[in-house]
C-alpha cells in the first residue's frame, strides 16, 4: 500500500514486529524475504497526529505496564485516520497480548482490508485465529495470499502448519515442500513436514527431519517443539519435556511450549507444576481452550477430597467457558464428564458429558474406549433405584406418623 507524501514508513515509523504465540508447531520463518507491503492502492497522505498517536502507543506497548495506555493511543490513532492500516495492525497485536482475541481479529481483519499486501497482517490474524483454535479459518485465510504472495515464506509456512491443524495433512506436505524448493533446508519447513509425516504415522521420516530441522538451526525453537512431540508419540516423555524447555527457552513468549510441557507434567502426575504452566499461558492468552482445559484437569489432580471443593469449582467453570464457546470440544466433554462423575460425584450430569463426547468424537479417539467405560458405570448409577430410608422412630421403638397421618 502506498500514501501520498506524508507516508508513514516515509516518517521512518516502524509497526510493531508480530509477537503472537504461535499454536501447534508453526513458527516463524527467517526466511529474508522482504517484509513490506506490495504496491496496489495509492492510500491518502496519512493523518500527522494519527502517526503521532500510533508511535507513542508502540512505545508504551513495550513497557511492562503500558499495555492499557498502548490501547488507547492505538485506538485513538485508528479513530482519528480510520485508513492507517498500521494503527489497526498494532491495535490487533497488542489486544492479542492482552488476550482480547476477538477484538485483536476486528482490528486485523479491518487492516487487512486495506493492506491486502502486508505479510504482517495476514501472518497476525492467522495467528489469532491458531490461538482460538478456528485452524481452518486459519488456513482458509492465509490461502489467498500466499497464491498471489509465493515469495513470502513466513505466511507460507505458517499456512503449512494451519494446513496440517485443520487436518488437510497432505496439502500441508504439499506446501512445506513449495517452502523448501524456495529456501532449501529452512528449519521451520522441516519440522512442520516432520509433523505432517508424524500425522501419517511415520515417525522414523518425521524423526529424520526433525534432526535436520535442528542441524540446520541448532536454536529453533519450532524445530525442538517438533522434536518434542515426536518423542511423546514414542514414550519418552523426559526427553520430550527437556526439548519442550528448550524450545521455551529459545522464544520465551511461545505458550506452545508451555502448553506441551504442561501435558508431560499432567502425564506424571505433577498436577502443581502443570497448573503452573496452564496459568502463565493464560497469562498471555485468556481464551486459550486447550490451556483452561489443560488447567481444569490439573486442579482436579490437585484437589483433595476433603478441601478441595474451591479447586474442583473451578475446574467446573473452566471447562463451562469452554464449552460456551464450543459446545463440541471434545476434550473438555470427555474432562467434564470424570470431573462430574469421580469428584462430584454426579453421575447424571457425567452421563450427559460422556454421551455428548461420544457423538462428537471420531471413532479412533484415544479417549473412547475409557469413555465408553465411564458411560456404562454412570449410566448404572444414574439409574440405580436409591435405597428406602428407614422410618422414624419414636423413642419408645414404635413408628412415628406422617403429618398426613399414615404410617
Amino acid at each position: 500500500m502506498k500514501r501520498g507524501a506524508r507516508s508513514v514508513v516515509g516518517c521512518g515509523v516502524r509497526v510493531l514486529a508480530v509477537v503472537l504465540a504461535l499454536a501447534g508447531c508453526g513458527g516463524k520463518s527467517k526466511s529474508g524475504t522482504p517484509q513490506s507491503p506490495q504496491a496496489a492502492t495509492v492510500l491518502p497522505p496519512a493523518n500527522p497526529l494519527a502517526v503521532a498517536k500510533m508511535v507513542q502507543g508502540v512505545v508504551a506497548s513495550r513497557e511492562p505496564s503500558g499495555r492499557a495506555r498502548a490501547i488507547a493511543l492505538l485506538k485513538e490513532a485508528v479513530q482519528i485516520d480510520p485508513s492507517l492500516w498500521e494503527a489497526k495492525y498494532d491495535l490487533g497485536v497488542v489486544l492479542a497480548g492482552a488476550g482480547d482475541l476477538s477484538g485483536a481479529e476486528d482490528q486485523l481483519k479491518a487492516a487487512s482490508k486495506i493492506a491486502r499486501d502486508a505479510p504482517e497482517v495476514a501472518t497476525a490474524l492467522a495467528e489469532v485465529r491458531r490461538r482460538r483454535g478456528e485452524h481452518k479459518d486459519a488456513a482458509d485465510g492465509l490461502e489467498d495470499f500466499v497464491k498471489d504472495h509465493p515469495a513470502f515464506l513466513e505466511p507460507r509456512t505458517l499456512y503449512v502448519a494451519s494446513l496440517r491443524d485443520s487436518g488437510q495433512v497432505e496439502k500441508a506436505i504439499k506446501e512445506a515442500r513449495e517452502v523448501l524448493v524456495r529456501k532449501p533446508g529452512d528449519a521451520s519447513a522441516l519440522a512442520e513436514l516432520a509433523l505432517c509425516h508424524l500425522a501419517r504415522g511415520e515417525r522414523d521420516t518425521a524423526a529424520l527431519l526433525a534432526r535436520q530441522a535442528l542441524d540446520a538451526n541448532p536454536r529453533s525453537a519450532v524445530a525442538e517443539r517438533a522434536t518434542g512431540l515426536i518423542l511423546l508419540q514414542q514414550g519418552d516423555d523426559a526427553q520430550a519435556f527437556q526439548a519442550f524447555s528448550k524450545a521455551s527457552q529459545e522464544d520465551p513468549r511461545d505458550t506452545t511450549a508451555r502448553l506441551n510441557m504442561g501435558t508431560v507434567l499432567l502425564r506424571a502426575g505433577a498436577y502443581g507444576k502443570a497448573s503452573e504452566q496452564f496459568r502463565a499461558i493464560l497469562q498471555v492468552s485468556a481464551d486459550d481452550t486447550s490451556a483452561q482445559v489443560g488447567l481444569a484437569a490439573a486442579l482436579r489432580g490437585e484437589a483433595d477430597p476433603k478441601t478441595g471443593a474451591a479447586k474442583l469449582e473451578e475446574a467446573r467453570q473452566l471447562l463451562d467457558k469452554v464449552l460456551d464457546k464450543d459446545p463440541h470440544h471434545v476434550s473438555a466433554l470427555f474432562n467434564a464428564g470424570v470431573l462430574y462423575a469421580d469428584f462430584l460425584k454426579k453421575p447424571e450430569g457425567a452421563k450427559g458429558y460422556f454421551s455428548r463426547f461420544l457423538s462428537d468424537a471420531p471413532n479412533d479417539h484415544p479417549a473412547r474406549a475409557e469413555a465408553e467405560r465411564y458411560m456404562g458405570a454412570v449410566s448404572a448409577a444414574a439409574n440405580a433405584k436409591p435405597e428406602p430410608k428407614p422410618a422414624d422412630k419414636k423413642p419408645d421403638g414404635k413408628k412415628q406418623k406422617s403429618a398426613e397421618g399414615g404410617a
